[in-house]
């Protein structure tokens, strides 16, 4: 599939091993759970819910496919998406342990005032709620996954595509979704304060844990990285 098949192959391994783990234990939490901790803050319900926020909250899911879609075709570019594979799965498993350990409410969805909204922005909170039960509080696996998501597209732009036109209006536009998604999971009403914190915390340290690693495939080559992690 001139170098395509393992993306896909990538993107069933994150249905099965980034989204499941999620919502299996954001249903756990919901239906037999109850808060150990509540991280709230009087900051949480002074900021006010802006609801075209939406748009760049549900845009996390655009991270995924994009990712995938940068990801180089050569050996190096494979091992790297499956470095950074590796580390999505990891600390996904770690955020859903903390979730279903120290289990917290995000109990501020009182505070949507429907009658404001227009239909657009209606139809996604309404997906949203849906899909999306207002549990899984910290720290935030929406921040989480965009952070390292955006710093891993931002290593394959800057080496791959530096002399492309829209290279530089694309990494614009990906860190300023990734501000906009920092910001709109409070004025959605979808986190706390304290979620947003520990999730760019546990995020950049999980970028670093895992930048050393993506630097033995460009030095050790990846076929030799391959070997040596034993995937060959």
């Amino acid at each position: 599939m001139g170098g395509r098949w393992l993306p896909v192959e990538m993107f069933l391994i994150g249905l099965f091993l980034v989204a499941t783990p999620y919502l299996i234990s954001n249903s756990i939490s919901h239906h037999y759970l109850v808060t150990v901790w509540d991280p709230e803050v009087a900051l949480d319900r002074q900021i006010p819910a802006v609801y075209w926020m939406i748009l760049p909250y549900t845009a996390l899911y655009l991270y995924y496919p994009v990712t995938l879609a940068l990801s180089p075709r050569d050996d190096r570019g494979r091992a790297e998406l499956t470095v950074g594979m590796q580390a999505l799965i990891s600390v996904t498993i770690l955020c859903t342990a903390f979730h279903l350990i120290m289990p917290a409410e995000v109990d501020l969805r009182d505070q949507l005032d429907w009658d404001s909204m227009n239909a657009w922005q209606t139809s996604m909170f309404e997906f949203i709620h849906s899909s999306d039960n207002p549990w899984n509080s910290w720290p935030s696996l929406h921040i989480v996954h965009a952070y390292f998501l955006t710093r891993l597209m931002t290593m394959w732009v800057v080496r791959e595509y530096s002399g492309h036109a829209l290279a530089k209006p694309f990494l614009f536009l990906l860190w300023l979704e990734l501000a906009l998604l920092c910001i709109s999971i409070m004025t959605t009403k979808q986190h706390y304060a304290f979620d947003l914190v520990t999730g760019v915390a546990l995020s950049h340290l999980v970028w670093v844990i895992c930048r050393p690693q993506l630097a033995l495939v460009e030095s050790m080559g990846p076929k030799d990285f391959a070997e040596e992690a034993g995937w060959t």
